[in-house]
This record gives structure tokens, sequence and C-alpha cells, in this order.
């Protein structure tokens, strides 16, 4: 059996097309019972790969490929600017905690063109991950190519001696890599030399073979060059595919040892992602008192401050809603949420919050919200009730212009580590698809403007374009050249092509983010004090 060790999703922003869930497919038809993300420098699609390897019933593996500084990650300067790369695959928890851990300083400390990790990093947070030597852009194999075999094998004892038995030589067959030949050639001679294992793996950035072209078109979007640049950036031919276990086993027919550890290594690899655990903050109670305790004094304070003459139902409606809180551990919340409110309404910083939030009387008491649940026959439980999972929603807008100063204080009074933006991905939509491929193509802007504008901007699928336009599909059926640049675009389309700040979304955690969540720099500025952002989108 073969296990998929080396796999670029639709989340890997330079070059990877495979959508995870044509991939959970792929590897069920091919009878593979595990699969590995290695998208390049980040975290991104992790979630997403894991619960669909889950539901698919495929053993998923977390990993990286994760950039090496040459010397040093705190050295940003013309040296540093072809970093090595480096397979990382979490072996358990722990494993997946450092990698978190490695991803997050390489983007926030070690961030130069690329997010780049060191040495020091890695003796730090080597517990509990599988290395691999990595392709030939690695260290390794960049040493063997200058024929710098010594220094290749001391370079390789380094690693064994971080990563002990859980350090592997990766070994991969392509046709048109310069030096490939060599370099497995004196992987072997490790091999045999210094007792590291060998491991086969193929580097996959597309899912079928047919989808070469599109991996080669995307490749020219990004670095704004077209198909017909003899000098433009590119992989050689098409085997960069998840290929079947019979097609690896042919490969390295002569060491099948190599085929086998990638089964030995899916076996040892075990995370557990939990999705139903709560990291909310702790809102620091005066005198280190008790969350509910301080939020029902709040809540009374404020029934008394509203209505001078309350009246049994008022004081019913908030003994129970202040026992469904208690039921369901939120006090820590509504504090938060009552302080964030206060800070903003001493400042005079507008703000609305909407939702069923205004369902909550404790709200109304805390001065969160401007509406009287009882006057307007609002429901509580549509808010919140006891049977509830997910956390009550309580929305809250500030005014554009003064967020900042909201973000500033909530990082200040929480910590800068526990205080993050929400990442969110810019994709391929169907006009910008258009548009992207037809300059990769070389078409004129005229003749890629003139599709692209007969597309509404309501419609969010293209074959949902070609089937509702009438000369959008005429031109489809009737021009050949319409129906590649349509055809490419589709397959394009959804793939992420960059990142961007999510324009609301802040999350506050009650340890250090990178307990849970791989961070790094907001999209804008390069400023290192800013605010950091989540690798994982909001849902």
């Amino acid at each position: 059996m073969f296990t998929h060790l080396h796999v670029h999703t639709e989340y890997s922003l330079l070059d990877g097309i495979s959508r995870i869930d044509d991939m959970m497919e792929r590897t069920s038809e091919l009878g593979m019972g595990a699969l590995a993300i290695t998208d390049h420098g980040s975290l991104y699609g992790v979630v997403d790969f894991y619960s669909a390897a889950k539901d698919a019933g495929i053993k998923p593996i977390i990993g990286c490929e994760i950039y090496e500084a040459r010397a040093s990650r705190k050295i940003k300067d013309h040296s540093e600017k072809s970093p090595h790369h480096l397979t990382l695959l979490a072996q358990d928890n722990t494993g997946y905690k450092n990698l978190i851990q490695l991803v997050s300083k390489a983007h926030l400390e070690g961030f130069y063109y690329r997010p780049r990790i060191d040495d020091e990093l890695l003796r730090q947070h080597s517990q509990g991950i599988i290395a691999l030597s990595g392709c030939p852009s690695a260290q390794i194999p960049r040493l063997i190519k200058e024929g710098r075999l010594q220094d290749a094998a001391e370079r390789a004892q380094w690693y064994k001696e971080i990563f002990q038995d859980r350090f592997y030589l990766e070994m991969q067959q392509h046709k048109g890599v310069p030096g490939l030949d060599d370099i497995n050639k004196a992987l072997v001679s490790m091999n045999r030399d210094m007792n590291i294992p060998l491991v086969a793996t193929n580097d996959s950035h597309y899912t079928h073979q047919e989808d070469a072209g599109l991996q080669d078109l995307r490749i020219c979007i990004h670095t704004n060059t077209t198909i017909h640049d003899e000098k433009r950036l590119k992989i050689e031919d098409d085997s960069f595919y998840i290929k079947s276990p019979q097609e690896m086993i042919a490969l390295f027919e002569e060491l099948p040892e190599a085929i086998s550890n990638t089964q030995r290594i899916a076996e040892s690899c075990n995370v557990t992602l939990e999705f139903d655990n709560l990291h909310l903050p702790k809102y620091p109670v005066p005198g280190g008192g008790d969350a509910d305790e301080f939020l029902a004094k709040l809540c009374w304070e404020g029934l008394d401050r509203i209505y001078p003459n309350r009246t049994p139902e008022l004081e019913n409606r908030l003994k129970y809603e202040l026992e469904v809180i208690r039921h369901t551990r939120f006090a820590n919340y509504f504090l938060v949420v009552w302080e964030i409110v206060s800070f903003a309404r001493e400042r005079r910083i507008l703000l609305a919050v909407r939702g069923s939030a205004a369902a909550s009387l404790a709200l109304y008491c805390l001065g969160v919200t401007d509406v009287d649940p009882l006057e307007h026959n609002l429901v509580f439980e549509r808010f919140l009730n006891v049977e509830r999972k997910e956390m009550p929603d309580i929305d809250m807008d500030f005014q554009d212009d003064r967020r900042e100063e909201i973000l500033n204080y909530v990082t200040q009074r929480y910590g800068q580590d526990k205080v993050a933006q929400i990442i969110t991905f810019g994709t391929f939509g169907p006009k910008a698809a258009i548009r992207d491929v037809g300059r990769a193509l070389g078409m004129s802007y005229g003749d890629t403007d003139r599709i692209a504008r007969l597309i509404p901007f309501k419609v969010n699928k293209l074959k949902e374009a070609v089937e509702i336009i009438p000369q959008l599909k005429e031109m489809y059926e009737q021009d050949p050249a319409v129906t590649d640049l349509v055809d490419k675009a589709i397959g394009l389309e959804g793939i992420a092509h960059h990142v961007s700040t999510h324009a609301a979304g802040v999350v506050i955690s009650e340890e250090p983010l990178t307990e849970y969540v791989p961070l790094q720099r907001p999209a804008r500025g390069d400023d290192e004090s800013a605010v950091a952002m989540t690798q994982f989108a909001m849902d």
C-alpha cells in the first residue's frame, strides 16, 4: 500500500490546484487509506482537509512543506531570497502543536519573501514531528547537486539527531527535474552508509494527470506571464498528480522499502482535531471573584437602573436568563462583550448590536443592547438555551474609522498573543477566472473582457452562466477559443489565489492562540507590532 505524503491543495497560494473533495474521491478510488497535506509554508487548508478526510474514511496526515532559512530566520537580506524546502508531518497532537508553532513563527518572525524557520526553531519544536529530507529544492538535495556530498551527509546527520528515528530521506521520480537521478543515487548511498530510511513520495500539485495544463496556467497567473513565454517558471512534465499505488511501486521497484515506509509513516501518524471545545477568554473579575456572580451583580444593578419599579415578571425573566448563562458557562463571554461595549460607549464610538442578542434581558441590563425584549415580546431561547451547543451570537458593529481603537483596546486588555484578526481567502470567481486565464493564455484584454462582461454579478458559477446567458452559450458552443477559455476558467474557479483580512472578525482566546490556531501577519503592511491574523477562516 502506498500513502501519498506530498500533496499541495487548492489553498497552496503558489500553485496547488488540488480541490480537497476531488482529492478524497480520487484517494478512495485508488484504494489508499491515508493522505497528507503539505501546502507551501502554511496550514490554511488543514481543517477542511481533516474534516473531508474523516468523512471519506481516509486517514488525514497533517503536514507542511516548510521553508528553511539558509542561515537564520532573523537575517533578511539578499542571501535569504531562496530558502530551502523541508517536509514536516505531525505524528501526534504534540507534533501538530509544534507544527503550528513552527508555521506561526515562520510567518511572524522569519518572513522574508517566504515564511522561514531555522535550526533554532527546529530544535525547539521537533517533538512529535516526522521530517522528510524534501524535494529537489530542499537543503540536502541542493548540496548533492552542488557536489557537496560530505556537507549533505553532515546535514542529514543533523536532522537524524534532531528527529531521531522520525527522519527519512525523501525520494521522488519526475521527468525533467535537473539532477534528480544524481540526488536519488546519493540518497540511496546515505541510506546504506548512515542507516537513514528512504521514503518514496510524489510531489502532487493537482489531482489528475490531465490537470497539468491548469496547473501551468495557475503558475502563469501567479507569476504574471503567459504560456507563450518560454522563460516562464513551469514544471516540465505532467507527473505531479496523485499517482496510484501501482504506478508508485513501478517507479520504485528496486527500492520496495521506500514504498513500504510510506505506510509505516501513515500508521504512526495519529492527530486528532477537536471542534467541540470552547477556549473563551476569562474576564478578569475584580478581586478574582466568580464570573457568574459578577455578571449577576451587574445585571441586577442594571435592572434597578432601567426599571425603578421592577416587577415579578422582570425578576423571573432575569433569574431564568442568568441560570441559563450559568448552565451553558457563557458568563465570561457576556462580560467580555460588556467590557468592549462599555469601552466604546465611554469613547463615544458609534456601535450597534444586531440579531437575536436583542432577545436577552441580561444584555439589555448590561447596556449592551438598546431594545427592551419584554416590551417587544422577544423570546430569549432564540438567542440562548440549555440545549444549544453553539456559542450565542452577539453581533457588534462599530464605526469604520474607529475600529482600530477597539482592536487595540482588546489586544492590550487580553494580550497580543491571545487576540488575532481572521483571515479570508480570495478565490477565482467567474469574472476573475475568465480574465486571469485569458491573460495567461495570451488573449487580448478586449476578447476576455467581452466574455467576462456577459457574466452577471449574481452568478457564482461559470457553468451556470453558460446555461442561462444565451449569448455566452452561443459563443461557448460555436467558438473553439471561447470554449477553451471557459473550460480552463471553470477548472480554476474557486481556487484560492490570495489572502486578506476579514472586515470585522476578531478572535480572542483564553490561552495563546498558537495553542490552537496558526497565525501570520495581517495582509496589509509589514509592521511586526500589528495584530496577527489567523490562518484558518472564520467558519
